[in-house]
């Protein structure tokens, strides 16, 4: 797997049946090591090891309904009262992060409401504080650090 722009981390991999997977500490188990897992593994890293948020507060690719389609997301950050602060949404390194992108994370935040969105191919990485009275984001140059 190709370098990415996060900080160097270490993963559990294990081979069967010719293929790799990579050890998911959210979902307790393996999974398949595709190019957006492997964006997605490195961003979990960087969200618990770099900025502090706990596991018990981070769920993984979760099915919610969008204009009645289902969908999932891939990470979601929860506040402590349950209400969601983060929302990221990963793409494979080959994938451009266009406006398409923003507007598939903006889809979700209609119905999850989260204050923060996040958008990366492991190469860039794009961090938005909503502005619910201005129906907008924001751009920031990185998101807050956990503070519980």
């Amino acid at each position: 797997m190709q370098d990415l722009n996060f900080p160097k981390f270490s993963f559990r991999f294990k081979s069967s049946e010719n293929k790799i997977s990579i050890f998911d500490c959210i979902r307790k188990k393996f999974v398949v090591l595709q190019p957006e897992e492997w964006v997605r593994q490195h961003c979990l890293m960087y969200l618990m090891e770099v900025k502090g948020y706990p596991k018990s507060l981070i769920n993984i690719e979760k099915e919610l309904i969008v204009n009645d389609l289902k969908k999932r997301y891939d990470i979601v950050i929860f506040n402590p009262d349950g209400s969601i602060h983060l929302i990221v949404e990963c793409k494979a390194p080959s994938v451009t992060i266009n406006q398409q992108t923003f507007d598939q994370i903006a889809q979700y935040n209609q119905v999850l409401n989260a204050t923060y969105l996040m958008v990366t191919n492991g190469l860039n990485h794009y961090y938005c504080q909503m502005d619910f009275v201005n129906e907008r984001y924001d751009f920031l140059k990185d998101i807050p650090d956990y503070s519980a």
